[in-house]
């Protein structure tokens, strides 16, 4: 299926399901939605990072701290952060992530999403998919931290990063 044509649930302020409609036209019109964002890590505690390529739909060709996605209508945000862990890491049998918080995302602009964060350790090697992911490393949260300061990042990830950070931080 073309992703553009994948229905997803629109929600409002409160995060209630108001509307269904295909993702192309979500994004279109800028309708509020619901994401996951999943941090990976190895067992070696390094955070998975990656190139988004130059095919998709929203921050083409940006890097990105997270795996995840839309949640699709009438899926839980559970099972999505699951299903889009295991799909883009190209693993089968990941372990459930752990659900830490949701946030809105709003960017002023028009883009406006409820963000589930997760968690999840990834001991299997990975195989990202091709069409998902252009480059991918597990590299230390110092390098992680280092490499925010440079190139371009997906803003919602940087966004969802930040929360994460000040949660972690107690604040």
């Amino acid at each position: 299926m073309n992703p553009a044509d994948e229905i997803l649930d629109i929600v409002d302020e409160h995060d209630r399901v108001v509307g269904q409609y295909p993702r192309g036209e979500v994004y279109a019109r800028g309708l509020r939605h619901r994401c996951v964002f999943v941090q990976a890590r190895d067992a070696a505690g390094r955070i998975f990072v990656h190139r988004r390529t130059a095919t998709k739909l929203v921050f083409p060709s940006l890097y990105d701290v997270f795996v995840g996605g839309v949640v699709g209508a009438g899926e839980s945000y559970d099972e999505a952060a699951l299903r889009e862990a295991e799909e883009e890491l190209g693993v089968t049998g990941l372990p459930r992530p752990a659900y830490l918080f949701k946030f809105l995302y709003d960017d002023g602009a028009g883009n406006s999403w409820w963000s589930a964060v997760y968690e999840v350790r990834c001991e299997l090697p990975v195989r990202p998919q091709p069409e998902e992911v252009q480059w991918h490393a597990f590299l230390p949260e110092e390098e992680v931290e280092r490499r925010l300061g440079e190139g371009e990042w997906v803003p919602d990830g940087r966004a969802a990063y930040e929360r994460l950070r000040a949660f972690r931080a107690g604040r």
